[in-house]
């Protein structure tokens, strides 16, 4: 008789990274001994995908055209580079980290202003093995809601909003924080309001096959107060041990069509990444929905599809780098 068994191996999970092979030899009616007969390395070529939300919101000039393919490529690069050595869950957050901390994205500094002339932010992370989620919600003064939602992993209180993630900000150490811009003050003063499609994610492949995604957007701008969008919901970021997606456009359009969970259930029940994604997107259309998303599957297939044009996005294997053009 043959089971198979992964171990949990070291300070942190490494699914898929062993697998013995124990032959039980029938010793009396009551006693079974495991005996190791064999062991299997098992590695996965790790791989990444970044989006920046959509190429539709503010200056949309050449200049910042370059300037956003360069940030994009280089931050695909770091992040790539971390997921070496890191987790699948940790390089999300990092990725996420960076994209937040660059002006040129709409999610930590240089988030959109909301209608009352406050900034408002939302992230969320999934981690595919534990199955656990956590985010905040209408978060604000702090620099990386995206960290605020990773410290909530470890609570069973794992989702926050409005008041009462700005104070658990605070009370686990994070400084205020004011994420405004000059561009976007004077956005906010001349009353120019976005299309509402700027946010940023990650979805990253480690080498145990681990998946992981993590989402995190300033919101659309000038929008009503209370309102809550897709970036921290199920509907825009997940992940399973089949898959990993994170989304980015309109949230309301997002959410109506549970647009990340739909993807990656599609891929758990035996569809391909790519197929899950068109069939998806399909059927956004019924809702007229703007939206797209960036995925990874456990088996290393990667894709990303958006309903209009475009999509700012990047992925790498390592050896392979491609971005928006």
């Amino acid at each position: 008789m043959r089971i198979k068994a992964l171990a949990w191996i070291g300070i942190k999970r490494w699914p898929n990274l062993f697998e013995f092979n124990f032959q039980l030899n029938f010793i009396s009616n009551l006693i079974y001994i495991p005996q190791i007969c064999a062991s299997t390395f098992i590695m996965t070529q790790p791989k990444l995908i970044i989006h920046g939300g959509f190429f539709s919101e503010s200056h949309t000039d050449a200049a910042t055209k370059l300037a956003k393919q360069q940030a994009m490529a280089s931050i695909a690069k770091m992040a790539f580079e971390y997921l070496q050595a890191h987790t699948a869950l940790e390089t999300v957050i990092f990725a996420n980290e960076l994209l937040e901390n660059d002006p040129l994205f709409n999610a930590g500094t240089g988030s959109q202003i909301q209608s009352d002339g406050i900034v408002r932010m939302s992230a969320s992370i999934m981690d595919g093995i534990s199955q656990r989620f956590s985010g905040v919600i209408n978060i604000e003064n702090v620099q990386n809601p995206i960290r605020v939602a990773e410290k909530l992993l470890g609570y069973d209180d794992r989702v926050l909003g409005g008041t009462g993630a700005s104070a658990f900000a605070r009370r686990s150490g994070f400084t205020h924080y004011d994420p405004r811009t000059e561009q976007r003050k004077a956005e906010y003063e001349a009353k120019v309001a976005s299309a509402g499609t700027g946010t940023v994610g990650c979805v990253a492949l480690d080498a145990t096959g681990a998946l992981a995604a993590a989402t995190s957007t300033g919101g659309k701008g000038f929008e009503m107060v209370g309102r809550i969008s897709d970036s921290a919901t199920v509907a825009g970021n997940y992940a399973n041990a089949s898959c990993g997606v994170s989304c980015t456009g309109v949230g309301e359009d997002i959410v109506s069509a549970a647009l990340a969970t739909k993807i990656v259930t599609r891929v758990t029940d035996g569809m391909t990444l790519s197929s899950a994604f068109q069939k998806s997107f399909n059927e956004l259309k019924a809702i007229d929905g703007f939206a797209g998303a960036i995925g990874i599957s456990a088996s290393g297939e990667l894709f990303h599809l958006d309903s209009h044009p475009s999509m700012v996005y990047a992925w790498t294997d390592g050896e392979k780098l491609e971005f928006f053009k």
